[in-house]
């Protein structure tokens, strides 16, 4: 168990302001906006420091002192983000539920998202007053209005939250656990097709603390944890929800830290998303939010809001996000739970890697290397059969193709593709060419030679590779350059940072199983390294981190949780910098969940202008074999979008477009 921390489960960053007083307020605020223009620095430091029942207390005293309605002069005073922040605030917060609800399913068009969230987030009483609050404000039923908005398996369950009856009972039965972790087994994976109704029936009426114990128990029955059996078995909008209510099960906060994620990352924002969030759980549980969302994300959630937003409106977010956690240290009590977990569930999942390359069947290698010939004799090439007879072919398969091209033709196949290709779709190919150890030496060459080094290539190879993989390279690499990778290492990288690396390039990490006893000392280790600050924190680090097996780091970063009540790649960000910082960062995610950091690899290739073809070109052709399939789940889970998606709108700008985008796609392997 991880230590348990002081205060409550819910901690909000709104409080009541003391020495409140209603008339006083109000009157500062019909000031504000009296005469030319408004003081909205003013509304916006009020407003954000009062509660939501101090709020309602101000307007009742507005109305009675000016006989004006507080809300109406704020719209007409306020506009844009600002005001919809600023109004949001100042509804009750049932009201303001049932607003964004009116929002989503009138006109033309129902936005999913924003029911999803709602009513898979709010327990019963929260249910109950949003139903009423919608009756009283548009004289209508809600249930009535989203079963005729919505449909299928996803409007069955909806009136299933709507219900809110969801059981409250902590004291749970063991035999009914196990009894439902196998019925949602019996219902998804064991049978053809799904028994939905299954799904709808535990997930939208047991208790949290019930369904808690299911999912454990479910992933010792399935070998997998019931969200991955809910994408392979349910779709659409009906899958999202579902999803969405076993996150919340699991933590509304870490859910909601989520969705804020996705609501500020890439280009534009999110602002309904934003807004409804910053405003509904500001008094309930947004230090929490924001410590999933430092354990998550590369930065605070305060940091995101600041890049993202300008103005009043970002002060306001500002203000009630309520501080820092970049300059944060130990965890809240339920974040520190939640790390401890989920280092426990990274020790325990066995996940089936999957690549999107198999090897042909009736493979001939003596008719594909004439066909590649035939494809690049005369004048022009065929690329499509190129690409089709590639990117179809395992890597052993190539390699038989190459051997064949030249006792058939006496020629060389990869000066061949060289001469007949170009640009991003020749160093594809190439690279798909050649045996995972060459190409992994000639990606490593390529980052060290020429002006400047690419050390985030460097980081990534090293990082990722297992022994056998780092070993095999090391030979490729003298064979092809005449020179030890090792060298070429610590001729082009300095410090720490090249220590990190030559360690890693020996190939000589540990393999063994996690050693509790050891874990343990090696976490308090590590623990009163950034606590000492005669020590160098940084060697211990890079002897623990670069010299223990996978699955004992995965048990030492859970005990730091418990020694340290801080997660070790929150440490690191704050307490090592520059490229040191950066493969030490590598090394943890790595071990965390490899798909999930080739995956942000992949998704950081391609955001923005322009596409870092080499990073797009190693990833795909390294991982193809491997955990490609893995990384495009992780992909979509990660940024709401496909991979094969993301490779598509880059060719829309030019960047992956034409036959290396083809390749591309087919190594990608299809759309999620």
């Amino acid at each position: 168990m991880a230590p348990k921390g002081k205060g409550s489960k819910y901690r909000g960053t709104v409080v009541e302001f003391p020495d409140f007083n209603p008339s006083s307020d109000a009157e500062v605020l019909y000031n504000a906006m009296k005469g030319f223009g408004s003081d909205k620095e003013t509304i916006l430091e009020l407003i954000t420091s009062r509660s939501n029942a101090q709020r309602q207390e101000i307007c009742a005293a507005y109305k009675s002192q000016y006989g004006k309605d507080l809300i109406g002069d704020l719209k007409y005073e306020l506009t844009g983000k600002f005001e919809r922040l600023i109004v949001g605030l100042m509804r009750p917060t049932a009201y303001h539920d049932a607003k964004e609800i009116k929002d989503a399913i009138e006109g033309i068009g129902t936005d999913e998202k924003c029911l999803i969230e709602i009513l898979a987030s709010r327990n019963n009483k929260q249910i109950h007053d949003l139903v009423n609050a919608y009756k009283d404000a548009y004289g209508r039923d809600l249930e009535a209005d989203i079963v005729s908005d919505t449909s299928g398996h996803f409007k069955k369950m909806l009136v299933v939250l709507l219900q809110g009856t969801r059981e409250e009972d902590d004291v749970v039965s063991e035999d009914l656990v196990e009894q439902d972790a196998q019925d949602l087994f019996d219902a998804g994976e064991v049978q053809w097709g799904t028994d939905e109704a299954k799904f709808i029936t535990i997930l939208g009426n047991r208790s949290v603390t019930h369904l808690q114990m299911v999912f454990d128990k479910y992933e010792k029955i399935a070998n997998k944890e019931i969200e991955d059996s809910i994408r392979g078995e349910l779709s659409g909008d009906f899958e999202k929800l579902m999803l969405a209510v076993v996150q919340c099960i699991r933590s509304v906060p870490m859910y909601f830290a989520k969705r804020l994620f996705k609501a500020m990352k890439g280009l534009g924002t999110a602002d309904n998303t934003l807004i409804r969030i910053m405003v509904s759980r500001a008094e309930i549980d947004m230090l929490d939010i924001r410590e999933f969302f430092r354990l998550s994300y590369e930065k605070s959630l305060y940091n995101m809001i600041k890049d993202d937003t300008s103005g009043e409106y970002k002060r306001s977010l500002l203000k009630l996000c309520g501080g820092d956690d970049d300059l944060a240290g130990e965890f809240f009590p339920e974040a520190a739970q939640l790390a401890y977990k989920m280092w426990e569930v990274s020790s325990m999942t066995r996940v089936k890697l999957k690549g999107t390359v198999q090897p042909a069947a009736n493979f001939n290698p003596d008719s594909d290397a004439q066909a590649l010939r035939k494809a690049m004799k005369g004048f022009g090439t065929d690329e499509d059969t190129i690409i089709d007879i590639v990117t179809h072919r395992s890597n052993a398969q190539r390699q038989e193709i190459l051997q064949k091209y030249k006792s058939l033709l006496g020629r060389d196949l990869m000066a061949d593709l060289k001469s007949e290709l170009s640009g991003s779709l020749c160093r594809l190919i190439l690279g798909l060419m050649m045996t995972p150890a060459q190409f992994d030496a000639k990606m490593m060459r390529k980052a060290m030679e020429g002006a400047g080094t690419d050390e985030k290539a460097l980081i990534e190879i090293l990082t990722t590779r297992n022994n056998q993989e780092i070993l095999a390279m090391n030979e490729a690499y003298k064979e092809a350059y005449h020179k030890n990778l090792e060298d070429s290492l610590t001729s082009d990288t300095s410090g720490h940072f090249c220590r990190v690396l030559v360690s890693l390039v020996q190939g000589s990490r540990e393999e063994g199983p996690a050693d509790l006893a050891r874990a343990q000392e090696d976490a308090k280790e590590l623990g009163d390294a950034v606590n000492d600050e005669s020590t160098s924190m940084e060697t211990k680090f890079l002897s623990i981190l670069c010299t223990r097996s996978y699955p004992h780091l995965r048990k030492v970063f859970q005990e730091f949780v418990t020694c340290t009540n801080k997660d070790v790649e929150q440490v690191i960000r704050k307490d090592i910098s520059g490229d040191l910082k950066t493969v030490l960062i590598a090394i943890v995610r790595s071990i965390k969940n490899k798909p999930s950091y080739f995956a942000d690899r992949l998704y950081k290739s391609m955001k923005g202008l322009g596409t870092d073809d080499r990073t797009l070109i190693r990833v795909l052709v390294s991982r193809s074999e491997i955990d490609l399939f893995n990384i495009r789940r992780e992909y979509k889970e990660l940024h709401d979008v496909s991979l094969h998606e993301s490779i598509k709108v880059e060719a829309l700008c030019g960047d992956t477009s034409g036959d290396y985008r083809k390749a591309l796609l087919t190594l990608c392997g299809g759309e999620d």
